[in-house]
């Protein structure tokens, strides 16, 4: 068994069981992967994979067994990797983090330019999407850390480490009918069409259960991923926005009215996570430390160690979240 065989296993399950798409990814040929692949069956004696012809359409029981522990060698192997890197270099490298527009364009950006001044030689990569598909890229190992608000059941394989929490906000242009309202009611906002952030694809989005608990019907108008572009059909009068609290900015959306809606909607939890059992490098303790100060290297490592959901619960008790 060959470390090369488990790395090109791991890659066709990640890839769909495409073997072309997969070799893409490995540098190497279609038929190479598949030999690999067969001559791995041949050693541990059952086969890897439920096929129809050549096509690959499932992977069998014991297969799956084997792909769970090759993943975690891989993991390991590459633990190695950066261990050794941070060892000979704690200061060069890279991060990768799939994050959703609003982290990207509103809550990054200063700490970004502060980290880059003190890791001016570790390559960052932002990519941005739904939460949706930064879990996939976190499923694919494509990013080092996610962060996202909610949907945390979409993430089973990484620890989740609670950052701060936020409040939806009501805007509107200020000769809108809503901007004279002190206080804001669903039964008054059920009246208007709503401009909001595009609605979860796996589950049950907590905006429109929310009207429907009240007897109201949710009137949507547009729904987008991108704060910006909410706001701009705001401003064309398509209809209310409902967004984060964070994506406005009291300059260059003055012309905006902003309104409280902490009175009717939850706080949001917004939280950054990683592959369980992966080696963190200093650096990037570092970052963790600078997008949630009260995530030191010793908290974060208790919550490396803590085995159940429960107990990452109990270690962040008594720490009061700061919120944006």
């Amino acid at each position: 068994m060959k470390l090369h065989q488990l790395r090109y296993l791991a890659a066709v399950v990640q890839n769909g069981l495409n073997i072309t798409t997969a070799a893409r990814k490995l540098h190497t040929s279609q038929p190479g992967v598949s030999k690999q692949l067969k001559l791995l069956e041949d050693e541990l004696g059952f086969p890897l994979f439920e096929r129809d012809g050549r096509q690959l359409t499932g992977v069998t029981a014991a297969g799956q067994q084997v792909v769970d522990r090759a993943l975690r060698i891989l993991e390991e192997v590459q633990n190695i990797r950066r261990l050794s890197s941070d060892l000979k270099d704690d200061r060069s490298g890279s991060l990768s983090i799939g994050t959703t527009h609003t982290q990207a364009r509103y809550v990054l950006p200063p700490i970004v330019q502060r980290f880059r001044a003190g890791y001016a030689d570790v390559d960052l990569h932002l990519h941005q999407g739904a939460t949706e598909q930064i879990a996939e890229l976190a499923k694919l190992d494509r990013v080092d850390f996610a962060i996202a608000t909610g949907g945390g059941e979409l993430f089973p394989g990484l620890v989740l480490l609670p950052c701060y929490r936020w409040h939806r906000r009501v805007v509107v242009p200020r000769e809108h009918p809503l901007a004279r309202e002190r206080n804001v009611t669903l039964e008054a906002l059920a009246r208007h069409p709503i401009v909001t952030y595009t609605f979860s694809f796996s589950g049950r989005s907590s905006l429109p259960a929310l009207f429907e608990s009240a007897g109201l019907k949710l009137k949507v108008a547009l729904t987008a991923s991108d704060a910006d572009v909410i706001k701009t059909y705001v401003r064309l009068g398509l209809g209310v926005g409902i967004l984060a609290s964070m994506a406005l900015d009291p300059v260059a959306d003055g012309d905006l009215a902003v309104l409280d809606a902490s009175h009717l909607f939850a706080p949001h939890l917004t939280w950054i996570g990683f592959r369980r059992g992966r080696l963190l490098r200093g650096y990037m303790y570092e970052f963790l430390k600078a997008f949630a100060p009260h995530l030191n290297r010793r908290l974060v490592d208790q919550a490396i160690r803590a085995g159940t959901s429960a107990e990452l619960e109990r270690l962040f008790e008594g720490i009061e979240l700061p919120e944006r």
